[in-house]
């Protein structure tokens, strides 16, 4: 029986029309259509992005005005310091995030983010101070009120989850 199925099939010509004049004419054309199609898209979006990222650079640039590693080798170290170890303490904070933290967690960062605009309001003094180093010791302050933030969040949270593991402990139990 298997053999009957595959002596018909093998003898099947399916090719019984043929196919009307020009039609791989057309089926050409619209093929090489859609593949312009795309390329031109592919351009118009890469030239967005493109354009996105120089607007966003520029933004940036001009948010960050008069910082302090504009200043010495010295103070840009020092700022690299604080900017990233506030950067890892905020990843550390988003671990602890969940719905019985949230609200201690949006207090502080908007405490920061006030922060973080008094921080903009010095550098901008910084560029036209002539007593710098007044300037600087408040930036650097601003960094230290920063940590000290977000030190606090973390034995927050801390304590906070430290309070919630027992009772989830005791509800194995029930």
């Amino acid at each position: 029986m298997s053999e009957d199925i595959k002596n018909i099939i093998e003898n099947i010509d399916f090719d019984i029309y043929e196919p009307p004049k020009g039609h791989q004419n057309r089926f050409e054309l619209r093929l090489k259509k859609k593949k312009q199609n795309s390329k031109s898209w592919i351009g118009i979006a890469a030239s967005i992005v493109l354009l996105l990222g120089l607007t966003l650079n520029n933004i940036q640039e001009k948010n960050n005005g008069y910082n302090l590693s504009k200043v010495s080798p010295k103070m840009a170290e020092t700022e690299s310091f604080f900017m990233s170890t506030i950067t890892q303490e905020l990843k550390e904070v988003e671990k602890y995030r969940n719905l019985q933290t949230e609200t201690i967690i949006e207090d502080s960062l908007s405490e920061i983010e006030e922060l973080e605009d008094k921080f903009t309001g010095l550098s901008a003094e910084l560029e036209s101070h002539d007593n710098k180093r007044i300037i600087i010791q408040k930036m650097i302050l601003n960094y230290q009120q920063r940590l000290d933030v977000l030190d606090n969040l973390l034995k927050a949270l801390e304590t906070k989850t430290e309070k919630i593991k027992p009772n989830k402990k005791n509800e194995n139990y029930l």
